[in-house]
């Protein structure tokens, strides 16, 4: 798998390369278990700060798309799709925030799809 990052984006070159792994863990250009690039292997290749890519997989290890296993490296997560485990965890929390709220359902949905809308 080759990452790119277009240093005249608007987004965040840690964001484009984070956003390429989930993409390539959904379509399955990587595979549950498959092996990442060192960190400094991978900010050398792409010339950007180890610390870049540092966050970048941080954050997926975050959202549970990769494993971090110490020396042995970083890994595709192998539990089931990742972005599915997320959003169903980001989902689970909201809706406690909205029952502990007291907000209806009709008024959750509307803040989701308002917030959906925003960020297009």
């Amino acid at each position: 798998m080759r990452f790119t990052v277009d240093d005249d984006a608007h987004t965040p070159p840690y964001e484009q390369l984070r956003m390429q792994v989930v993409d390539a863990v959904r379509d399955g250009r990587l595979a549950a278990g498959s092996k990442l690039p060192t960190v400094r292997g991978l900010a050398e290749e792409l010339g950007l700060a180890a610390n870049t890519v540092a966050r970048a997989y941080k954050e997926l290890e975050a959202d549970g798309v990769v494993e971090g296993r110490g020396r042995a490296g970083t890994f595709v997560s192998a539990a089931g799709d990742p972005v599915e485990q997320a959003l169903q965890a980001a989902a689970s929390a909201f809706v406690d925030t909205v029952e502990r709220l007291g907000a209806t359902t009709d008024a959750a949905e509307a803040a989701v799809a308002r917030a959906l809308r925003a960020r297009r």
